[in-house]
Formats: C-alpha cells, sequence, structure tokens
C-alpha cells in the first residue's frame, strides 16, 4: 500500500512539473495581410452595428491599421444617421402546443410592451398569401410569414425571399397586424434566426417585426398543417435610434499621375450584433486592402487607388456611408468603383460596366483573370451599396469580381457570422483576384469613359 501511494505521489509530481497545456482553437489560422486585418477586426473589435461605440472603436481601428500598412491621407469622416438599436428578445408559442422560439428582432421593428405581446398567430405560406389578405382582416394578430429560401451560387434567391423581411412587415401593418414574424432569410438548418432591416413605407405605422429560425418556422409550418388555433407571446424590445453617430475610414494609395481619375474599392465596417461581422463584411475590407498593396508591389501604380471602409451599410436606408461618401466626394475625379460584400469564398465570374469604346481594356482583364479560372459573364455589373450612390451619380465604370455564394446565406445576419466559417485559401484567392485585376485597370493610361445609365428597371 505505501509503495503504490509513492509511486502516485511521484506521478503528480512529474505532473505538476509539466507546463500547463496551451489554450488553442480549431486549426483556421491564416497569413497574409487579408487574414491579418479580418482576425484582428473581429477579435480585438467583434460586433459593430451602426451607432454603437464598437462601431467607433472600429474606425479608430481601422485609421490605425491603415496608416500602419503604408496606406496615405487615412482619415476618419464622421456623419449622422438613422440607426437601430437591439433590447431583450423571447418568444414562444402558448397554443395549442407550448413551444420555445429562437428569435431576432428585425432592424426597425418597434419594440413590444414590456411585458410582451400576447396574440393569435396568423400563419401564411407566403409573401403573395400575405398580400391577398382582407384589409383590417389581422387586427389583434401576429401575422407569420414563411417562405423557403435555396442556396445558389450568385445568391440570387435573396432578392425574391428577402422581400418578405423587407416589405412584409409593412403589409402586414396595412393589413391591421399588432406584429409580425418571418421565416428567417437564410439557407441553413441551424436554430439561428436571422436579422436585417425591414422597410415600414412613409405613412405605415410601424409594428414590432422578428424572424424565427428555419427549425422553428418548419414547426409553426407543421402546427398549421393541423389546423389548430395558435397563439403567441413575443417580447422585441429593440427601437429605433434617430441622430446616430457613424462614420467612414478612407485611405489613398497615391498614383504616379494624380491628374487621372482615381479606382475607388469598397467594402463595410459596420455589422450586425449577433456575430463578429466576418463574412459580413469584415472580410470585404480585408480583401480590398490587401488587393490595394498587391497592385503596387510590382512599382507605384498609374493611378491613385482609394480604399472605403464604410459605416452604416447595414442600416442604411438613408443617410448610410456611401451617401456620405459622395456627398464628400462626388466631385473629385472617379473612373471605377469595385466593392466586395459578399463573403469570403473563392471568386469564379467576372461582370463589368464600361463605355463600349473601353471594349479593349475589358478583354486585358477577361485574359488576366482567365489563368484563375474566373470567366466573364453576361449582364451589367452593379457594384454594391457603398459605390452605388457614386456611381449612379458620376456614371463610374464598375467590376464585380462574384464570390461563390453558395453557404453565404447559411451564415449572414446570424450569430454563426464569426471567422472561424472564412477559409483562409479561398480569402487569398479574392485578394489574388482583385489584385490581378487593379493591376490591369490601376495602370491604363487612356481615358475610361463615362458609362450610359442602365435601362430603366435595370437589366
Amino acid at each position: 500500500m505505501r509503495h503504490t501511494l509513492f509511486r502516485a505521489a511521484l506521478l503528480a509530481a512529474a505532473a505538476a512539473a509539466l507546463p500547463a497545456p496551451s489554450v488553442s482553437a480549431r486549426p483556421v489560422e491564416g497569413t497574409g495581410t487579408a487574414w491579418t486585418i479580418v482576425e484582428g477586426l473581429t477579435t480585438e473589435i467583434g460586433p459593430r452595428p451602426t451607432g454603437s461605440a464598437a462601431e467607433a472603436r472600429a474606425r479608430d481601428w481601422g485609421k490605425a491599421k491603415l496608416e500602419a500598412l503604408g496606406f496615405r491621407n487615412v482619415r476618419i469622416e464622421p456623419f449622422r444617421t438613422l440607426a437601430w438599436q437591439r433590447g431583450p428578445e423571447h418568444a414562444r408559442l402558448t397554443a395549442p402546443y407550448d413551444q420555445p422560439l429562437a428569435i431576432t428582432a428585425l432592424g426597425y421593428s418597434v419594440p413590444t410592451p414590456a411585458t410582451g405581446l400576447k396574440a393569435p398567430l396568423a400563419y401564411f405560406p407566403t409573401l403573395a398569401a400575405l398580400e391577398a389578405a382582407p384589409a383590417g382582416s389581422l387586427k389583434g394578430k401576429v401575422a407569420f410569414i414563411d417562405h423557403a429560401m435555396l442556396a445558389a451560387q450568385d445568391g440570387s434567391g435573396y432578392g425574391p425571399y428577402g422581400d418578405v423581411r423587407r416589405k412584409g412587415p409593412g403589409i402586414a401593418s396595412q393589413k391591421g397586424a399588432a406584429g409580425v414574424v418571418i421565416r428567417s432569410a437564410g439557407t441553413d438548418e441551424h436554430r439561428n434566426p436571422h436579422t436585417g432591416i425591414t422597410i415600414f413605407p412613409q405613412g405605415v405605422t410601424p409594428i414590432p417585426s422578428g424572424a424565427v429560425s428555419n427549425p422553428d418556422a418548419d414547426l409553426i409550418a407543421r402546427i398549421a398543417g393541423r389546423g389548430k388555433p395558435m397563439s403567441i407571446d413575443m417580447t422585441l424590445l429593440g427601437k429605433p435610434y434617430p441622430d446616430a453617430p457613424s462614420g467612414n475610414v478612407i485611405a489613398d494609395l497615391p498614383g504616379r499621375d494624380p491628374s487621372l481619375p482615381m479606382i475607388l474599392l469598397a467594402c463595410h465596417l459596420d455589422s450586425w450584433d449577433l456575430g463578429t461581422g466576418a463574412i459580413d463584411d469584415g472580410a470585404g475590407c480585408a480583401i480590398i486592402t490587401a488587393a490595394a498593396l498587391a497592385a503596387q508591389k510590382d512599382g507605384q501604380p498609374l493611378r491613385t487607388i482609394r480604399v472605403l471602409w464604410s459605416g452604416n451599410e447595414e442600416m442604411g436606408l438613408t443617410g448610410g456611408g456611401g451617401d456620405a461618401y459622395l456627398k464628400a466626394h462626388g466631385a473629385e475625379p472617379h473612373a471605377v468603383a469595385m466593392e466586395s460584400d459578399f463573403g469570403a469564398d473563392h471568386v469564379w465570374a467576372l461582370k463589368t460596366t464600361f463605355a463600349p469604346q473601353n471594349a479593349p481594356l475589358v478583354k486585358k482583364i477577361e485574359a488576366a483573370l482567365w489563368p484563375m479560372g474566373i470567366v466573364p459573364h453576361p449582364g451589367r455589373a452593379g457594384g454594391g451599396e457603398d459605390v452605388g450612390p457614386i456611381i449612379a451619380a458620376n456614371r463610374l465604370a464598375v467590376v464585380d469580381l462574384a464570390q461563390d455564394g453558395t453557404r453565404y446565406f447559411d451564415i449572414h445576419h446570424t450569430p454563426d457570422d464569426t471567422l472561424d466559417k472564412i477559409d483562409p485559401a479561398q480569402l487569398q484567392q479574392n485578394v489574388d483576384a482583385w489584385g490581378t485585376v487593379l493591376k490591369v485597370i490601376a495602370n491604363e493610361p487612356g481615358p475610361i469613359a463615362t458609362v450610359a445609365p442602365a435601362p430603366e428597371g435595370g437589366d
């Protein structure tokens, strides 16, 4: 017995002498400028809702980072805007079965009473079904709007299915609803609800509006199929935040010929609050910044390259970073605008909008991307929310590098928007593609002509 105790004491002493095990995450670490930016932004700042103290810290962080990377004329340009603040939120079905629901409020929802909104729940399988409901038929009720968004490489389902989130609450309010709940605009099967803004048209009374996770939406649909009356008890205390502080971070890599119109690259620095804003849109800021630096590795480009880390894209109904940029810089000469705001998975397609006389330049861009397996696709390039205002006002040329969006809406606007969802190799492929395009257009000596506006209604 004494021998056994002696051996145990020796083993314990040996174990105590060993170094403590290190705390480690799953092996997703990457290298390079883009990874360093998105890793630092998500680790040191995290979620960055418009108007929040975290968004302000992110602007300071971004300014310091861009200066350290060698950009010139780095500045923060503040502006005020309409935003929204999340409050406590929870919900459950109370009839015919008691079931908790994973719910999140939509941006620009107004709050329920502090004690919650208790009401019958009216099921609508589609937005069209809600639109067909008689006027006043939802008085005192909460509308539930179902839909079924499916994954697509180009993310095209987000337009029509996103209308449930954007338009559904306003339509429900017009029908007399006391509140609205939707199936999340996403393609995942996790119990994570997706947030995002909703839009109440002028003259329509805002109502409490939330989204439940896809599994919870499936549950509601199954119960509705049983034909039994449903009731809900939900508390959503988020509210609009008028005159919120936001701002843009802007930096330049001066070109050899400052008289030539510049190239504008944009992303958005703000994010929703549920995750850490990794794919939406920390990755975009990382991609454009690293690509701008890559474009000058073989020497100073002919044209100035400007990066815009925009504020208030997520809640920017009006007064977003793109509008603020146009107001401050619309008179400056710009030639081309590009934006990265669709995650970090690999680039697979190219779209361009150039004037006909710039066809030779487009051919150069296409030829540079062919070896990477990135091929031209038809249709006009559109840019994005952060460059849209200046593109429209100044009729700029546009280059879109389309990323694979198959899994983007699994993560977008959810608690899952975190760094581990970024594949470092695919992130670097984005940088390589952007850098390749920039080397071509930033060294184009000839005029890049004003582009005719899109036909009425778009493509």
